[in-house]
């Protein structure tokens, strides 16, 4: 399997991924003030650990849409990883009051405690 993967799997899908990054740079670029390319440019730095790439993006993502519950659920994520339990908390119920429990269901199933500041 080893060859399978390192020669034809994983080149095929590191050019898939820089594809479709540079369609969402695209995107960015036509429509600065949408939030939802930033949103998917964050996920697929995700899957290449580039986690402070991908933290900045959502960050942008939110602030010019704060009602994007994704961004939101994916920022408690980040910082549910990152031990920054009130920010994890702070994003976690943002999704959860637009439409998305996702985030809280994360943080209460690995025990994450609700620290003060976490509910606003």
């Amino acid at each position: 399997m080893g060859f399978w993967r390192e020669e034809i799997i994983d080149p095929a899908l590191d050019q898939q991924t820089r594809l479709s990054m540079e369609e969402q740079m695209a995107w960015i670029a036509r429509e600065p003030h949408n939030a939802r390319p930033y949103y998917q440019l964050a996920l697929l730095y995700r899957m290449q650990w580039r986690q402070e790439e991908a933290l900045g993006l959502l960050l942008e993502s939110v602030r010019l849409d704060p009602g994007l519950s994704e961004a939101h659920c994916s920022l408690a994520e980040i910082y549910g990883v990152r031990k920054d339990y009130p920010a994890a908390w702070r994003h976690a119920r943002a999704a959860q009051r637009n439409g998305s429990s996702a985030g809280v269901e994360l943080l209460a199933r690995y025990g994450i405690p609700e620290t003060l500041g976490g509910s606003g």
